[in-house]
């Protein structure tokens, strides 16, 4: 009998240990994903484009292997996915713009800031004013992001404005979650990511074309890199593991992907942090972290990211 539990401890233990391992992976394959649109020779908007359009028929896959419905949506939902998709597909276009002016670290920290929009959302639609941890994650908010809009204006105009065009990405993105939030849990997150990129790709590629970028790649190994890591490693993984942890521990792991991205910055393109810049990354890195800790847990589709 002792052997029996022993053996059943084991195996909880693996699994444990797998599931936090997938948080893990999924997180540093989705702070990655900045540097392969840099690297990419289209244009930023292109590379969004390129990220969906070609994770779309494995996207398919994975609803079929959820069992998630793809077809028999009512027209209010087309509708709202319509909205939806667009406020993603703008956010991608702006944060794909933005990786290309600022640091990698301001990028993904300020790409992330949908957390905190929402929490600010869920104060509105409560009507209650923030307490306790609350309010130390607003301060904490606005003191870091100061400190690297600040920083960011030292360097350049062009680093300043690319920390703005992150932060639109950040609101965007709160948007398309806050549209589809009960669609998601009636439809299913992959189901639902399906119909989103079907609605995102033809205004990805028509912003492109308006914007006069390069759309066919001659180099195709960043973008097949990045829709690799991003789409499909990064949002495999974390659609397989997050519903099994709390949101501190969700909000946790999710700090792990400015220090990646950071540390990318640093290595490959030479982007070098003043402590005044790791104090601002610090405080703002807190306030995501309380955010998400403060987010009731919204299962994998609320989690679903486009780092």
């Amino acid at each position: 009998m002792e052997s029996g539990e022993g053996t059943q401890e084991k195996l909880f233990d693996w699994r444990a240990a797998l599931l936090l391992a997938a948080l893990l992976g999924g997180n540093v394959a989705l702070a990655l994903g900045p540097w392969f649109v840099r690297e990419a020779d289209t244009g930023p908007v292109s590379a969004a484009f390129w990220r969906l359009f070609l994770a779309l028929p494995f996207l398919v896959v994975f609803a079929r292997m959820a069992g998630q419905p793809l077809g028999g949506m009512p027209k209010k939902t087309l509708v709202l996915v319509a909205i939806g998709a667009t406020a993603f597909a703008m956010d991608l276009a702006s944060w794909h713009i933005g990786i290309g002016m600022t640091r990698l670290g301001n990028a993904t920290l300020f790409g992330n800031a949908g957390s905190i929009i929402l929490l600010f959302w869920g104060f509105i639609i409560a009507r209650m004013l923030p307490r306790g941890f609350e309010r130390l994650a607003i301060v904490c908010a606005l003191a870091g992001a100061g400190i690297l809009l600040g920083r960011s204006l030292a360097i350049s105009t062009e680093t300043f404005v690319g920390d703005l065009f992150c932060l639109t990405a950040g609101v965007l993105y709160a948007v398309y979650l806050l549209t589809l939030q009960g669609e998601r849990a009636r439809f299913g997150s992959w189901s639902l990511l399906v119909w989103v990129s079907i609605f995102a790709c033809p205004s990805l590629l028509a912003l492109a074309l308006a914007l006069g970028e390069p759309v066919l790649p001659t180099n195709w190994t960043p973008i097949l890199i990045l829709f690799v890591t991003s789409q499909l490693i990064g949002q495999g993984l974390l659609v397989y593991s997050l519903g099994h942890f709390p949101p501190l521990v969700i909000g946790l792991a999710l700090l792990t992907q400015p220090a990646v991205a950071a540390l990318v910055g640093y290595s490959v393109f030479g982007e070098v942090l003043t402590a005044l810049d790791l104090i601002g990354m610090v405080l703002l890195g807190s306030a995501l972290l309380v955010a998400r800790a403060a987010t009731p847990r919204a299962g994998p589709g609320m989690a679903q990211k486009r780092s």
